[in-house]
């Protein structure tokens, strides 16, 4: 899954040398094993709850909160992780995403921000819950 979203132009050759290499890094730079660093990332990563957009008669829209379960939450959170590494300044792919999924890990970067932000805006309309 996480080699198919780094897929840029159907070059999976590409992709999985970028992966590799990024393992490589995180190998190089925590000394741990670069599966659980990928692994723990993804976990804090994903959300629990989120925000849905749900019509109402006269046209008007409402943020209503919804619970992710577990595969979505899993996708959203390999996307939001995928691109905060692309906006990372930085040399090459590898490097923007072994940076990224270290601090991921640790509990910070663009990811946890993308995380925390659409929890802010789950607990911001909690009143809407009922509309479901």
């Amino acid at each position: 899954m996480l080699i198919n979203r780094i897929l840029k132009h159907g070059k999976k050759s590409l992709a999985y040398k970028i992966l590799y290499r990024a393992m490589k890094k995180i190998q190089q730079k925590t000394e741990t094993n670069p599966l659980f660093v990928l692994r723990q990332a993804i976990r804090r990563v994903t959300p629990k709850i989120g925000v849905k957009t749900k019509r109402k008669k006269k046209g008007s829209t409402r943020q209503v909160p919804i619970e992710i379960r577990s595969p979505q939450g899993k996708a959203l959170a390999i996307r939001w992780l995928l691109g905060a590494s692309r906006k990372r300044l930085g040399r090459n792919m590898a490097f923007k995403l072994s940076c990224e999924l270290v601090d991921a890990s640790k509990g910070k970067g663009g990811a946890i921000r993308k995380k925390e932000e659409a929890h802010r805006m789950a607990e911001a309309n909690r009143a809407l819950a009922h509309f479901r």
